[in-house]
């Protein structure tokens, strides 16, 4: 069985659409880094997108676990246009485009932006890299709010607009597993 522990980075504090852009995390809440740490199999081996909210909470986490380079195929959605604004101001300008992105998601696009049939392939190919390169191992991935959607997504079989229903807090821990019988989900949004 291949266990993936995925960790959402530490807050940013910004109040919008935040995806590619490489903001920091605040990592200054040291006891939920350390009973984060403390939650995480000690053998595991390490990835993060290469962004740097995850790259620094992924360091923070490390305590010793073998590190494998960054990956930027596990960054957030690209937002395109939609990127650093919030909701409303979005909706002020294309209100039918944005509840279509969130309400229907699929093929539906932010301009200059992936959909979310995008993000999917995109990290989907990622992971399966990852599990393949280390079968029957345990694999902490430190990544963002849609990457973890995209496999909780996949593991439970739900649809896409299902899986964005699910809270996944910063410094949250969700379990999915693959096995000889598919996936499994232990967990979603646990806070140690």
């Amino acid at each position: 069985m291949t266990r993936l522990h995925l960790v959402r980075h530490g807050p940013t504090h910004a109040k919008s659409m935040v995806g590619w852009s490489d903001l920091p995390a605040d990592l200054s809440d040291h006891a939920a880094i350390a009973r984060l740490s403390a939650h995480l199999p000690p053998e595991a081996c390490v990835v993060s997108s290469d962004l740097q909210r995850a790259v620094h909470t992924a360091d923070a986490i490390q305590d010793g676990r073998m590190r494998l380079p960054h990956d930027p195929a596990l960054r957030e959605i690209n937002f395109g246009a939609w990127e650093l604004r919030t909701w409303r101001e979005v909706e002020a300008e294309d209100p039918v485009q944005i509840r279509a992105y969130w309400e229907t998601p699929g093929d539906i696009r932010p301009p200059g932006g992936e959909s979310w049939h995008d993000v999917t392939a995109r990290v989907n190919g990622a992971v399966d890299r990852l599990m393949a390169a280390h079968r029957e191992q345990d694999i902490i991935l430190v990544a963002h709010f849609g990457v973890i959607l995209t496999q909780v997504q996949r593991a439970l079989g739900i649809t896409a607009y299902d899986a964005f229903a699910h809270k996944i807090d910063n410094l949250s821990v969700t379990e999915v597993s693959q096995t000889s019988n598919g996936w499994q989900v232990t967990r979603i949004n646990h806070l140690p």
